[in-house]
């Protein structure tokens, strides 16, 4: 099976963190989802590579999920992981949910190894998930690239793309905060 045809992934979770500092603009909830089939080289993550690691996803997180995104101070939702293009069972759900909570006055900002280009020109759920989509890191992350301190990713080749401007726009657009 090819990396294409990972969709669903295992239905594990790796973590949820009620409030993170550093997984987007602001105080964020993040989730990272279990199952990466990129597995980059010295990856930060390495434990979520692995589809099965982690809890398997209860619909009762979805509601931990929104409740600790509704406080004011929150943010927003940053799904990571493990790949969460390869996981739409969990990732789909979520983002729905979370745009039936809070539409747009909460952002969504998802990490990933696909491209930008890639996903804005498929026709099925990654598509479906990347127009729920604020903010997209893409690209893979490359050691060799990685460079300390860049804002919101770990490799020189991951591009920060504000969504909803460059789909209305149809070119990329970065995101300046």
């Amino acid at each position: 099976m090819s990396i294409l045809e990972i969709k669903k992934g295992q239905n594990h979770i790796a973590k949820i963190e009620s409030q993170s500092f550093v997984d987007g603009e602001g105080v964020r909830c993040s989730v990272y989802v279990s199952g990466c089939p990129f597995q980059c080289e010295k990856c930060y993550n390495v434990k979520a590579q692995n589809f099965k690691y982690g809890a398997s996803f209860q619909e009762e997180m979805i509601k931990e999920i929104l409740g600790n995104c509704a406080p004011s101070y929150i943010a927003g939702l940053s799904i990571l992981g493990g790949e969460p293009f390869c996981n739409l069972t969990i990732t789909l759900k979520l983002a729905h949910t979370f745009r039936q909570r809070f539409g747009h006055s909460k952002t969504l900002w998802i990490w990933t190894g696909f491209l930008y280009e890639y996903l804005k020109n498929q026709t099925d759920e990654r598509k479906e998930l990347l127009n729920l989509t604020d903010v997209l890191v893409d690209g893979m992350f490359i050691h060799h690239l990685y460079r300390p301190n860049l804002p919101y990713k770990g490799s020189l080749n991951q591009r920060v793309i504000n969504v909803r401007d460059s789909l209305q726009q149809n070119h990329l657009i970065e995101y300046v905060s």
